[in-house]
């Protein structure tokens, strides 16, 4: 595991603006870069200056920006996962685990195309598989199985979410121009070249939504059917 900065080089200094500098704000800083400019925006010179510090003083709250995008990345997870409380219900608290995943993510898209294969090692992330991995041990699953399989669930939520987080972070015309084609472009296709495209027309339109939540119950019905106490 990388060095952690030690405790007493974050304690919150006044940058030369008068705002007390620390590592919530560095990271509500780069995330707002971030989502005016892109994930390019995120420097230590840019934070520095949109700060009011000198962007030496970054250096006492992160090693550089890789561990301040590990930063990020937790606390888009600890933003999406505030408040929740598993229930009895393993199935219903995994789907709404997925969904809080996505709702993070959307909130940030920009951020969320970098964010969602790295592993933080920090406290929201390991709470988050604590908890994941706690429901699938509940429903009577061997650890060996719980591990592998909140990962596969984890991987396909972190996945779906991103691509949809990826689609709304484009700028709207090319949002348009893409849920368009399945009107303009696939309505008109040659039935003897595409037989099925012919079949299926009048329902393609769909196909420019996101298939989120169908992804999610079709894996959580296949973990469910898997459980212990359901063979």
């Amino acid at each position: 595991m990388p060095t952690r900065v030690p405790q007493e080089r974050r304690r919150r200094r006044p940058t030369r603006s008068g705002v007390l500098l620390s590592e919530d704000l560095i990271v509500e800083t780069a995330l707002r870069l971030i989502g005016e400019h892109g994930p390019e925006a995120l420097s230590v010179r840019r934070l520095g200056t949109a700060i009011g510090c000198d962007p030496s003083a970054l250096y006492r709250y992160f090693h550089g920006t890789d561990d301040l995008v590990l930063a990020i990345a937790d606390r888009i997870i600890g933003d999406a996962m505030a408040g929740f409380a598993p229930g009895d219900d393993w199935v219903a608290s995994l789907r709404e685990m997925a969904l809080r995943v996505r709702a993070g993510y959307l909130a940030h898209p920009r951020a969320a195309a970098f964010a969602s294969y790295r592993v933080t090692r920090r406290e929201n992330e390991i709470r988050a598989v604590e908890t994941g991995i706690g429901l699938l041990l509940s429903a009577g699953f061997a650890p060996v199985d719980a591990t592998r399989l909140y990962l596969t669930f984890i991987d396909t939520v972190l996945s779906h979410a991103a691509m949809d987080a990826a689609f709304q972070a484009l700028p709207r015309p090319q949002r348009e121009a893409d849920h368009r084609a399945w009107h303009d472009v696939y309505q008109g296709l040659d039935p003897v070249a595409y037989p099925a495209l012919t079949t299926v027309r009048q329902e393609l339109h769909s196909m420019g939504d996101s298939s989120f939540e169908e992804a999610v119950d079709l894996l959580l019905e296949a973990l469910a059917a898997r459980a212990p106490g359901m063979l």
